[in-house]
């Protein structure tokens, strides 16, 4: 027990000198900010103070929260330090909001104001920066959050249990988890945000509409089309999001404005959707897909096995997170109905279904949260074509191969939306 404690005791004062050695440093860079930028900016004038207050936020707020931080570590108190920090975590949740619209106006005055720009350019050249330009400071903050919360486990799980300490410090890592948990979610939300907006503008046209609330992209890649009645292989270039599948072809060439852009052929929903690896057919070079809607199926092929068992384990995790979520919903929609036969009151917070004698709006039946997701049991559309006119066949050959994107199925849950049930639209 005695060789525990000490073990503990090693661990933890290890941590704490980490904590205070990265705590200057980041107050050094925190004051840097503060004093090299934002006042000395606001006493030249060189920017209109609503643009400064977008730029920098509540960051002078935020130095003023951690000096008083600094001090507690400083003297060796470090739960009562981060008991009196965490109410200041509303500032971090307030920058973490504006730190894109911020760097985005940044980017702008760099461009436009050149007095600003030169004035940025000195400024960074200052030893207290280290090198680091403006761009690379404004995050910061959020990226030591993220410290935050390791260190403070550190911290926590090498205290003795039954200590005061112990009690604030766990109290402090669970509010400072939670905003670490609010900072990487809104991280990821900005990036997903992007892709759909590089997706979007990627397709020749405005008829396809990428951009939806809830959809998450997932991967691209080229895909080869295996035909059903001995036609010859197409490839194709695929975008597989978390609730649809698209399938694009490229633009000719030489074409004077979409010559770098793809034409999207079909849309196909993955609630309805079924996912096979097909053997056998490839000789352990690649392998093959195969896709089951209500009213068609595709046959995808790769040469590469890697891409292949990849496109397999997005697809498959997709479609499983999706009929998992329509399957609580359909549980969901049983449990009323069982309440409202049996005259039980609903549930605090569950939506009261209109009153009908024969017909229920089962639209009102869900929650906020499952408004866009489609039960298993709802009723598939048919497979709608809209044919338009063929343009020349051009040679896949003469386009380069382009960068597979690739990345694990995002944690995020998307809702199919109702639009989408059992459509597939060929543009």
């Amino acid at each position: 027990m005695e060789e525990q404690r000490a073990r503990w005791e090693r661990k933890r004062s290890r941590t704490a000198k980490e904590l205070v050695e990265t705590e200057q440093k980041y107050m050094e860079q925190l004051d840097g900010m503060s004093m090299y930028f934002v006042k000395i900016l606001k006493a030249k004038g060189l920017l209109q103070q609503d643009v400064q207050d977008r730029i920098f936020g509540p960051l002078q707020s935020i130095c003023q929260a951690n000096r008083t931080l600094l001090h507690y570590l400083e003297s060796g108190r470090f739960a009562a330090g981060f008991e009196e920090f965490c109410p200041q975590l509303s500032l971090y949740v307030t920058y973490t909001d504006g730190i894109e619209e911020a760097l985005k106006l940044l980017q702008e005055q760099v461009r436009k104001n050149k007095s600003f720009a030169r004035f940025k350019k000195l400024q960074e050249s200052r030893s207290v920066f280290h090198g680091l330009r403006l761009e690379e400071l404004l995050p910061r903050p959020l990226q030591r959050i993220h410290q935050y919360k390791h260190l403070l486990r550190d911290l926590t799980e090498n205290s003795y249990p039954d200590s005061t300490d112990f009690q604030q410090l766990a109290r402090a890592l669970s509010a400072i988890s939670q905003v670490s948990q609010y900072v990487h979610d809104h991280a990821r939300s900005h990036e997903n945000h992007l892709e759909l907006l590089r997706v979007q503008k990627l397709l020749k046209g405005r008829r396809t509409k990428v951009m939806k609330p809830g959809r998450v992209f997932i991967r691209e890649g080229w895909l080869t089309v295996v035909p059903q009645k001995g036609d010859e292989v197409k490839l194709k270039m695929f975008f597989l999001f978390s609730d649809i599948l698209m399938m694009a072809k490229p633009c000719h060439p030489l074409h004077p404005l979409n010559s770098d852009k793809f034409a999207c052929q079909a849309v196909y929903p993955l609630e309805e959707c079924s996912v096979e690896k097909v053997f056998g057919h490839t000789k352990s070079r690649g392998g093959l897909i195969s896709l089951s809607f209500e009213q068609e199926s595709l046959l995808l092929m790769s040469t590469d096995q890697d891409d292949i068992n990849n496109w397999y384990r997005c697809l498959s995790t997709a479609v499983g997170h999706l009929k998992t979520r329509c399957t609580t919903v359909h549980q969901k929609d049983h449990q009323l109905q069982r309440e409202l036969i049996s005259g039980e009151t609903p549930a605090l917070g569950m939506v009261q279904p209109k009153s009908h004698p024969r017909k229920r709006n089962m639209d009102d039946v869900f929650s906020v949260e499952d408004q866009n997701t489609v039960p298993m049991h709802s009723q598939s559309k048919p497979v709608l074509r809209q044919e338009t006119t063929d343009p020349k066949r051009v040679k896949l050959s003469d386009f380069p191969n382009r960068t597979d994107r690739c990345g694990d199925v995002p944690s995020a849950e998307a809702p199919a939306g109702a639009e989408m049930r059992g459509i597939c639209v060929i543009l």
